[in-house]
């Protein structure tokens, strides 16, 4: 009991010396820098990134034996739930410390963050590059485990599933079985999530110019335009206009 109840005062002590360290370092000129990139709002103390993250290294290293990554997963779940940027900032730079000591646990935990933790494409863009991508990557879970990703409710959680299969194509890859994977999302109604398909199709076009062209004409005359628009920047004007939606019979 004791042990459980020391560490729990020391999640409560961090969690506290991470807010008296955001208000101390808050600048309205850092909100202001960076809010006009998030449509979707922009709740910050106004922390510059650097001083953030020698901040982050340091609580890491100070406390890392006595919570281990359990401990900081804890931590990360109590910063998440804040909905302040600096704040899951400060978590995902805790997780991504024990990438070492992941397990099928930790994607449980970081998909838990998707519903309803999650704010904004900065952060979720972070959980995928930094801690799904090593999972994936490392075969500690499959593509097949973000099946159910697809079809989530919340929007970033969806968006999370082609964002992560970035990390795919940086190696050996079945790339008609990456575009069927993404198949049933290609009539997402949410611009998030049009944005992370079209950005996986762009470097996947890279690689696999004629099968992604093939997977492109397959859906130019339903799916939202904006995937094409991220999809075919890579392209020249001849290529992209390939792409352009059939004009309705009149």
């Amino acid at each position: 009991m004791s042990e459980v109840s020391g560490e729990a005062g020391i999640i409560r002590d961090l969690v506290a010396r991470i807010r008296e360290f955001c208000r101390t370092h808050a600048e309205e000129r850092i909100i202001t820098k960076y809010a006009k990139f998030f449509r979707e709002g922009f709740d910050a103390y106004g922390v510059d990134p650097d001083l953030r993250g020698s901040e982050s290294d340091r609580m890491l290293k100070e406390h890392r034996a006595s919570l281990g990554f359990a401990g900081f997963l804890d931590l990360a779940d109590r910063l998440m739930a804040s909905g302040k940027y600096e704040e899951a900032c400060f978590a995902i730079h805790f997780v991504n410390g024990f990438r070492k000591e992941y397990t099928l646990d930790a994607f449980e935990r970081l998909g838990d963050w998707f519903d309803g933790k999650v704010l904004n494409w900065a952060i979720s863009d972070s959980i995928c590059g930094g801690s799904l991508s090593y999972l994936l990557s490392q075969s500690i879970i499959r593509l097949d485990d973000f099946a159910p990703w697809r079809a989530s409710s919340n929007k970033w959680k969806r968006r999370a599933v082609p964002v992560t299969m970035l990390i795919l194509l940086t190696g050996e890859f079945d790339i008609r079985h990456l575009l069927r994977f993404i198949g049933s999302m290609m009539m997402d109604e949410e611009r998030v999530v049009h944005q992370g398909l079209g950005w996986f199709l762009r470097e996947a076009w890279r690689k696999s110019p004629s099968e992604v062209d093939e997977f492109l004409a397959e859906w130019k005359d339903t799916a939202a335009r904006l995937i094409f628009q991220y999809a075919t920047e890579k392209m020249t004007a001849e290529q992209r206009s390939r792409f352009r939606r059939a004009k309705a019979a009149k």
